[in-house]
This record gives C-alpha cells, structure tokens and sequence, in this order.
C-alpha cells in the first residue's frame, strides 16, 4: 500500500473527489487534483495514482452524459488528442513536466482574459473545425498525459461553440473518458500503475464516483450565462496558480 500520512490521505480524498465533479460537468474542477496531490508526492507519481481514479469516475460520466454530447466535436478533435498522447509517451523522458505546466498556463491565461475583456465575442457561438480541433485537441491530449491537464486547451476549442451545458459537459466527458482509457497503455509501459498505486485508487474511487453525482446535479441548477462565467474564472484562477506554481519553483 502507498505510504501517506493523515495529511496525505486527506488531499487525495480531495483531488479524487475534484475528479469526480468534474466528471459529473464541472470540468475546470479536475486540474486542480494533480496540483493538489503534488503537496504530498512528485508530480509523476500523482498522475500515476489519478489516472485510474479519472477511468472508474469516467464510467460514471458517461452513463450520466449517455445522450448529452455532440458527436462533431469529438470527432474534430480526438484524432488529434490521440496524436497529443502519442506525443508524451514518446518525449515522456525529455520535455520537463514544469515546460508543459507553464505552457497550459499561458494558453489558459490567454484565453480567459479574452473571453472576459471581450465577451461580445465570446458569446458568438462558432462552428466545429477539423483543423481547431486538431490543433487544440492535440495540444489538450498532450498536456492530458503529462499531467491530467488538458482542459484549458480543449476549452479553447469547445468553448467558442457556445453548447449548451449538458452537453458541454457530456462532450466534455466523453472526450476525456476517451484520452484516459488510451492513456492506460502508455502509463502502464512506463511503470506509473504501479500495485501500490492501484491499492490506493482503489480506496479513493468510491469518493470519487459519489462525486460525480453532485457535479451532475450542480451543472443542471446552474444557469447558463452564468456556468460560462463560472468556468471562465475557473479557467483564469487555475492557469494564474499553475503559472505561479512553475515560477516560484
């Protein structure tokens, strides 16, 4: 069994259950899961102890998005999230964690800012782009394996399409519910699904499906204008700490 203290076991109560809600449709909630287990272990070993936490809340997503996602979207940008993933695992033992964690930064700094300085724009609803979604879909499933954070990237894409927030959310899930179970292979070659690490998720996954229920039941009573608010800020506050996270390192 993997050795943490009170203090350890706490923080990863917590990042499996801002896994869950985000599985349930608060997506922005889940990167700040990583970060939080970062505390306590290496980064490498958190993503390790994460993912299959993210597989078994991914099955409880999908039965709850079953009929709520956009098939377009995800066909724009899977192909290129799966190149994204073949990516790390083939520059896994080259590009530094911290590089990529500065550039998910950037990109989501960037982009919050817009959406806020210039909601008129942001608020027009744009169509699905086989190359946007390569392009951003790439960089979502990149970022993804090395860290588990994907979604700043990925909302560059699919939040200009202005969804709905179902199906924001069930798109949302699929799409990464995907990336993950790809993933699997490529972590277990590297030896991150160690069995002391599939101990622990075990313990952690019961908090973490009971809380994709309470992120479904969040995005359904939240309205609209406000959710994008919501995740817009979200989506500056976290890039604003992983940025923070990499210079003060």
């Amino acid at each position: 069994m993997l050795q943490l203290t009170t203090e350890g076991w706490i923080l990863a109560v917590l990042a499996s259950m801002a896994v869950g809600m985000a599985k349930g449709g608060l997506a922005m909630v889940a990167i700040i899961a990583v970060p939080i287990l970062s505390l306590v272990m290496s980064p490498v070993q958190a993503a390790g102890l994460l993912l299959p936490v993210y597989v078994a809340s991914d099955l409880g997503g999908l039965i709850a998005y079953r009929h709520n996602f956009d098939r377009r979207v995800l066909a724009t940008s899977l192909p290129g999230a799966i190149a994204g993933i073949g990516l790390g695992w083939a520059t896994a033992h080259i590009v530094p964690a911290k590089g990529v964690t500065l550039i998910v930064g950037l990109i989501g700094l960037v982009f919050a800012l817009n959406a806020l300085i210039r909601p008129d724009l942001s608020g027009q609803p744009r169509r699905t782009s086989a190359v946007r979604g390569s392009i951003w879909g790439g960089l979502a499933g990149y970022t993804s394996f090395v860290s588990h954070a994907g979604m700043p990237p990925y909302q560059v894409y699919i939040q200009p399409l202005r969804l709905s927030p179902l199906v924001f959310a069930g798109t949302t899930t699929w799409f990464f519910a995907i990336c993950n179970w790809i993933k699997l292979i490529p972590y277990a070659a590297l030896g991150q699904l160690s069995m002391a690490n599939l101990k622990a998720a075990a313990l952690l996954i019961p908090a973490s499906l009971l809380s994709v229920w309470l992120g479904l039941w969040l995005v359904k009573v939240i309205p609209q204008v406000l959710f994008y608010k919501l995740i817009t800020w979200g989506l500056l506050l976290v890039s604003i700490r992983l940025i923070w996270q990499v210079v003060s390192s």
